[in-house]
């Protein structure tokens, strides 16, 4: 799938002007509230027209000022999930789901009406109104009713925004499920980076101030605390590329195998040995050593060499990139604790990393994308 834009359109005091272009299936806007992310959705689904510009997808130009296209939203086949549900309240969840069939290109099969019900866990819910549904439960009808309309993409704007906790723990793990198990293109919009890291960890587009301020893998745009924020800024880091080696039920843990190295963190149960999975490692969390330590409580401890040592934007810390069997690690150290340890870009350092600290991570499959 690709899309392709470049728009600029102005809102009262607010001026929209991003340019993006990617191949990528699975696309992750990123930025505060107010940057412009839902407005850029809102164009790309033809619910808001440019001043000027153009917007493609999939090779299929949909809105071009120069020549006066611009197809209506229910031409563009795009399903769109919204933060809000917005069921149709005098629909049982069965009808509202039907609804969406009504603007697929073929009605869909018994066949495919099941499959999004039992991969949305929405089976036991059909007969019910849908006054009385959790917050949670009415979010999964909604992406169900936009997978039966049989898009080309799907569009979440921030669809877990409004849910409380554990509305969002119950909700997620079905998209993640969707991004797993089809091959809809995706754009899912977020100001929050856990629910970034595990729906989008190929490819993000920070919007900052009406702008694409970066585009690019979810590594790169991890390792720029600048673009993640003040509320992110701290969860700057790295994605480890990892597979389930083990498990070590008697001490709770789960053994991940990077390359020849060994990385112990809270068991996860729903993991099976040999799937791939990425591990969020904030450069906060990561101790410096110059040699292994054995009388330690940190399991994890990775060999590296430095590539680059550079001061922080803060005055008090010192940023050091580590290549750790061919994948980036990095590690934020104090000024005090880099003139202690002098690091140099082809010293051989001892990455220290707490288990605990890895306990609330995103852990994304990697066959998903």
């Amino acid at each position: 799938m690709s899309i392709s834009l470049d728009i600029r359109m102005r809102q009262g005091d607010f001026e929209l002007d991003c340019a993006l272009s990617t191949e990528q299936r699975v696309v992750g806007l990123f930025g505060p509230s107010g940057a412009g992310k839902s407005s850029l959705l809102r164009v790309i689904a033809g619910l808001a027209t440019p001043d000027n510009g153009h917007v493609e997808i999939a090779g299929r130009r949909v809105f071009d000022s120069a020549t006066g296209l611009n197809l209506p939203a229910h031409r563009r086949r795009i399903g769109y999930v919204f933060q809000q549900a917005r069921l149709f309240p005098h629909f049982n969840v069965r009808h509202n789901l039907a609804y969406g069939g009504w603007f697929a290109r073929r009605r869909p099969s018994r066949a495919r009406f099941e499959q999004v019900v039992e991969m949305l866990d929405i089976g036991d819910l059909l007969t019910r109104r849908t006054a009385g549904l959790s917050g949670g439960e009415a979010q999964r009808v909604a992406i169900g009713r936009a997978l039966l309309s049989d898009p080309d993409l799907l569009l979440l704007d921030e669809p877990l925004a409004s849910l409380d906790a554990p509305r969002k723990r119950e909700v997620l793990p079905y998209i993640e499920r969707l991004s797993a198990e089809s091959a809809l293109p995706i754009v899912f919009v977020s100001h929050q980076l856990d629910e970034l890291l595990r729906l989008a960890n190929r490819y993000v587009a920070a919007v900052r101030n009406g702008r694409i301020a970066f585009s690019g893998p979810t590594a790169e745009f991890l390792a720029r605390p600048d673009l993640l924020g003040q509320e992110s800024g701290p969860q700057a880091g790295v994605l480890l590329n990892v597979h389930i080696a083990g498990h070590d039920p008697e001490h709770g843990l789960s053994v991940l195998a990077c390359d020849h190295q060994r990385l112990f963190v809270p068991q996860l149960d729903d993991h099976a040995i040999g799937e791939a999975v990425t591990v969020h490692v904030r450069a906060r969390d990561v101790i410096l050593a110059r040699r292994p330590l054995d009388q330690t409580s940190a399991l994890n401890q990775l060999a590296g060499t430095v590539v680059d040592v550079h001061p922080d934007d803060n005055n008090y810390a010192v940023d050091v990139v580590l290549d750790v069997d061919g994948q980036r690690l990095d590690a934020r150290i104090t000024r005090r604790s880099a003139a202690a340890l002098q690091p140099q870009p082809g010293q051989r350092m001892v990455a220290m990393i707490k288990s605990l600290a890895l306990a609330e991570q995103a852990w994304q499959r990697l066959d998903n994308l």
